[in-house]
């Protein structure tokens, strides 16, 4: 048996979640690969005036999808393409291909990943860990135009 590892958290707080603010944010792609959202994902938590509550993401599409990545190596996004083009490949015999030999390997990429982010919002700020940051994933090869919905629901001022 091992001894309990010590463990500790900060006395809960309590909000009245009398807010709902949204927004479109409209997205162009240049072709497959990651878009860092952070910034602009931010500072419409600022413009909303958000001080505690939860940030939602969700995209509108089945060939896109958004994730929470590393972003101090960029390495590890070029990886991450990597591993989901060995997951779904463009050459594996899909009877789906309406819009091209990528158009099924997207769709499962977007099922392997997240079409929608929840991220608490404490003190006005994201929550995103030291090396985090929030990215579309064009899955398609050539540019698309992505709408993503934003929604902080919570306490503002």
């Amino acid at each position: 048996m091992t001894a309990p590892k010590p463990l500790s958290r900060t006395a809960p707080s309590t909000v009245s979640a009398t807010s709902i603010v949204s927004s479109l944010l409209t997205v162009q792609t240049s072709g497959a690969g990651f878009t860092d959202l952070t910034a602009e994902i931010a500072k419409f938590v600022r413009d909303a005036g958000a001080r505690e509550g939860a940030m939602t993401l969700f995209i509108r599409h089945t060939s896109a999808s958004l994730t929470i990545q590393e972003n101090a190596d960029p390495t590890v996004l070029v990886d991450l393409a990597t591993a989901l083009d060995r997951l779904a490949p463009e050459d594996a015999g899909w009877r789906h291909d309406t819009e091209g030999p990528d158009d099924m390997p997207a769709h499962i990429k977007t099922m392997l990943t997240a079409t929608s982010l929840h991220i608490p919002v404490l003190q006005g700020a994201l929550a995103l860990g030291t090396w985090q940051a929030i990215y579309l994933v064009e899955h398609r090869a050539r540019p698309h135009r992505r709408e993503i919905v934003l929604q902080f629901t919570g306490a503002v001022g």
